[in-house]
């Protein structure tokens, strides 16, 4: 494969530009960050801390391989929402427990007791899809007090559904399993009662469908905790502990060997192609989104940072130039690579397509880098068929059967979100770059066209148009565009799977990558028929 020649010059003023403003729009997220791991406060710390407790956080690193990665998913769910808390009192994630590839979802019950809200019922199912689809064991750090009985009225129902991934995991052969440290409350009581593993700290857990207070006021019947629902009680009476455990090391010990014994293998292929790393520092990756999003990125300059050795193999390099597509591979895993270098007229939605069918022909894992306006619009593009050219790309990404795997790196408007793997099309992962942008449009364009709209209507009625009023409301659909296109915005909604530095893309796509091949990698056999 040929080495991307990489015309940068991180010695410019606009690279510097670039980079800075890359950088401010980091910090945002930094912050959050901090509120993340905070966990509810020193408080709460504190006295979970006094009750000889674990973390979260110290639970899932102790459960993992020492120092393998893990690749946090929807860190900031629930940010878009200043009731909410970032974070959704929920941690999911993909590390390595004993050599093999696990979901692990673990509750922060320093958070409102690990109580669940609308935004961590949303993190936990996503966390369910990703293991399923990936084929991941699943790994349950169990310690909640249910649902957030405030926010019932938007848990009750899509929270049912926790339960249903759970079991259609085990009959798709996928192990789950659960480790109860502490409250494992109504609702929450079916997370171990319906893993195929369930371990429980002795003197800590209690799992019941119903605690004291409810079995007194439902049948007058008064007991504690213990005998309710202990440990001990689930291991020697109810038969719902399959291991009891002496403390919460001790749980996170057998879980190890749980895991252990499972003797997990991968179905998918196993990296075939040299992991080098690129030929340009990956720090660069920083300057190469514009700080103006009017201004076109070299989306080469990416690619040159992220593939293995830098190396490229174009397809159709001289025909719709404005998506790129070509193969490569990252952490040694083939991949073929659609990336957007501008609009989309008729050229690039018919070469977009055919190498999706060819990437599927050859059961190679698909990358979509997005930095996209939509498909190209007016009266010439309409005559040369720019909707049923628009129609086979988003039908060959409709019926694509290898893993998908998206990244955005700058605008994801319209159409074109959807013609290169937005979340609406079940990519296997979806990250974003800080300064990720993504709307039906952008604020500027939306309030015009809701200009003429008005402008258009008063004229048919013969009445005046108030050109202050005009103004003031496209500045408000402007400013709300602003606001719900953007990157916090967007992931604290769960559109994507994490913001991520651009320094760390390389990292981030090998590990997704890599959780991809825990399932079989099948191309499609048939699309849906192509309007030509």
């Amino acid at each position: 494969m040929t080495v991307i020649e990489s015309k940068l010059d991180p010695t410019s003023e606009i690279f510097e530009c670039d980079r800075q403003a890359m950088l401010a729009a980091l910090r945002p997220l930094e912050e959050l960050a901090v509120q993340v791991l905070e966990a509810g406060g020193g408080k709460a710390v504190d006295r979970h801390r006094s009750r000889g407790k674990l973390l979260a956080r110290e639970r899932v690193d102790l459960l993992l391989d020492e120092d393998a990665p893990f690749l946090e998913l929807s860190c900031y769910a629930g940010a878009h929402d200043p009731r909410s808390q970032p974070g959704a009192r929920l941690i999911t994630g993909v590390g390595t427990v004993n050599g093999v590839e696990c979901m692990i979802l673990a509750n922060q019950s320093t958070v409102k007791g690990g109580s669940l809200n609308p935004d961590a019922v949303a993190k936990q199912l996503r966390a369910l899809e990703i293991a399923e689809r990936n084929r991941l064991p699943l790994i349950t750090l169990v310690e909640s007090g249910g649902a957030d009985l405030p926010t019932q009225a938007d848990i009750f129902v899509p929270g049912g559904r926790t339960f249903r991934e759970l079991t259609r995991l085990t009959a798709a052969g996928i192990p789950t399993i659960s480790l109860v440290f502490g409250s494992s409350t109504a609702g929450g009581a079916y997370m171990p009662g319906m893993s195929e593993y369930t371990v429980l700290v002795k003197h800590a857990a209690s799992v019941y469908l119903g605690g004291p207070p409810l079995v007194k006021m439902a049948i007058n019947e008064d007991i504690d905790d213990e005998a309710l629902g202990g440990a001990e009680m689930h291991a020697r009476v109810s038969g719902l502990a399959d291991y009891l455990a002496e403390d919460e090391h001790d749980a996170i010990r057998i879980g190890r060997q749980i895991v252990a014994d499972l003797h997990w293998r991968k179905a998918g292929p196993v990296p075939s192609l040299p992991a080098d790393p690129p030929a340009y520092d990956e720090a660069e990756l920083l300057g190469c989104a514009p700080a103006d999003p009017r201004r076109a990125v070299e989306v080469r300059e990416i690619l040159a940072r992220i593939l293995d050795g830098s190396r490229f193999d174009e397809f159709k390099p001289l025909y719709g130039t404005q998506l790129v597509t070509g193969w490569g591979s990252i952490a040694g895993y083939p991949v073929g690579i659609l990336a957007n270098n501008g609009i989309l007229f008729s050229e690039e939605a018919n070469k977009g397509a055919h190498f999706i069918q060819l990437a599927n022909a050859h059961g190679i894992p698909l990358l979509f880098v997005q930095n996209i306006t939509g498909f190209m619009v007016g009266s010439a593009a309409e005559r040369g068929g720019i909707i049923k050219d628009g129609a086979k790309l988003i039908n060959a990404v409709s019926n694509s059967t290898v893993p998908h795997l998206t990244l955005m790196v700058g605008a994801s408007y319209g159409a074109g979100n959807y013609a290169m793997s937005g979340r609406a099309y079940d990519p296997r992962f979806v990250f974003t770059w800080p300064n990720h942008r993504i709307a039906v449009m952008g604020g500027p364009q939306l309030g015009g066209v809701m200009s003429i709209i008005r402008r258009t209507a008063a004229a048919r009625s013969g009445v005046d148009y108030d050109d202050v009023e005009d103004a003031r409301v496209r500045r408000e659909i402007e400013e709300m565009i602003e606001t719900q296109s953007s990157a916090v915005y967007a992931t604290g909604r769960l559109w994507d799977d994490g913001v991520i530095d651009p320094r760390h893309t390389r990292t981030v796509l090998g590990l997704a990558l890599s959780a991809t091949h825990s399932a079989p990698v099948a191309g499609a056999t048939r699309f849906a028929p192509f309007r030509m």
